[in-house]
């Protein structure tokens, strides 16, 4: 079994969620389910309060390797993980009445992963999290041409990559805190990239519904790295409906513009009398449909800000010295649910779930439609290695990769 991972830091009191004091919950923990199903009810004889980590299996890939589903409670919260892609399957929690809820978008078995119309639902996303223009990078003056799989450049690591993989998984969680780490080796070349890169996430969930997700990673050979978690969520529930009426708060003064195969220009813009102006809550829907060459690029919402933080997001690489800072805070008025994001990325990328097309049919047994789950990445900036002027995502031997985000619940 691996060792325990590196201390993360911890977190004070959270405060009262906005609009209202801040609600205790019941305590409402399932663990352990058997295939998920409308309801998400509790097996019987399934343990009440404190923290747990269970297994079952989930099927197996095409290829015949096993998959398993790793099942995190403590207080109030239960989220499941897939090993394949390190899924965030489901995520559990009260509403301001105490009503328990999938807020996260997903598929009821491994078929739907496993499939070329997935969306990256839940996935962990690697080597690189977002575009890279062309596919193509110059480091330490060889180019490296990765396989396109979003038109002319490549998306999220490419079209086999972490999201695509079995993790190793082991229960690295204790009374208090409930934990699961997955480790993944992707060799030398792995879609293009060079060096072999050992990568670690670790989910953490305590008792304070606060989902910390932290990685770590090493390389042999100078390479880029970019790692992020890509959950769709809807506070108001999984199959719920539209998100255009979540309000949105992300500390950021600036955003990453685009061109029309969404490759940043290189410009920070002022976010400043643009649609993408949220440093004041915001329903998500109020200004999607305006008249704004970015938005129609998107097709909506579909862009990196950058964050405001106290070193500016300058800073070189991901390191264990950056600080977990507070980035956005979502809230759905009719459930009262509120989502805080806080990490040590200095970039955002938000994505209101625009190519979701009525094609797909969730874990719930309703069809996605445009706008019924949305995206909050923390990252470096898309297209980093082209863009000198963005903070850097190289990496090099004897260099450690080490960032944190926490996702925090509350009602």
């Amino acid at each position: 079994m691996p060792g325990r991972p590196a201390a993360i830091p911890l977190l004070p009191p959270r405060p009262a969620a906005p609009g209202g004091r801040r609600r205790a919950w019941p305590v409402l923990a399932a663990v352990g389910a058997g295939l998920l199903v409308t309801g998400l009810a509790s097996p019987a004889g399934a343990a009440v309060g404190g923290a747990t980590t269970t297994v079952e299996p989930f099927g197996t890939t095409p290829d015949g390797t096993a998959v398993e589903r790793w099942t995190l409670a403590n207080g109030g919260m239960t989220v499941r993980v897939l090993t394949y892609g390190g899924v965030i399957q489901t995520l559990e929690v009260p509403d301001a009445d105490g009503e328990v809820e999938n807020v996260v978008l997903g598929f009821a078995d491994l078929a739907g992963y496993v499939s070329d119309d997935d969306p990256y639902f839940g996935s962990l996303i690697g080597r690189y999290g977002n575009r890279i223009a062309g596919g193509s990078f110059t480091l330490d003056g060889t180019v490296h041409q990765l396989p396109l799989n979003d038109g002319p450049n490549t998306l999220h690591g490419g079209p086999q990559g972490f999201d695509d993989q079995v993790w190793e998984a082991a229960d690295v969680g204790d009374d208090d805190v409930a934990a699961l780490e997955l480790r993944l080796v992707s060799p030398d070349g792995d879609q293009g990239f060079p060096g072999t890169l050992t990568t670690t996430v670790t989910y953490s969930l305590d008792a304070e519904s606060r989902l910390t997700v932290h990685y770590e990673a090493t390389t042999d050979a100078p390479t880029v790295v970019n790692l992020t978690q890509h959950t769709y969520w809807n506070l108001a529930g999984e199959g719920s409906g539209s998100i255009y009426g979540h309000e949105l708060q992300m500390d950021a003064d600036g955003y990453t513009p685009v061109d029309e195969t969404l490759i940043p220009t290189g410009e920070i813009a002022p976010v400043d009398g643009t649609p993408f102006d949220f440093r004041e809550a915001t329903p998500v829907g109020e200004r999607i449909r305006q008249d704004d060459q970015q938005l129609l690029y998107g097709q909506g919402y579909d862009h990196n800000w950058a964050l405001n933080r106290e070193d500016d997001g300058a800073r070189e690489g991901s390191d264990s010295e950056d600080a977990l800072e507070q980035a956005a805070v979502l809230r759905d008025p009719d459930s009262g649910r509120t989502l805080t994001i806080s990490t040590t990325e200095p970039g955002l990328q938000f994505y209101s779930g625009n190519f979701l097309n009525g094609t797909l049919v969730g874990t719930g047994g309703t069809v996605y439609r445009q706008g019924d789950g949305l995206a909050l990445e923390t990252q470096h900036f898309p297209d980093s290695p082209n863009q000198p002027e963005f903070p850097s995502t190289e990496l090099r031997p004897g260099e450690t990769y080490d960032s944190t985000t926490v996702f925090e619940l509350s009602s």
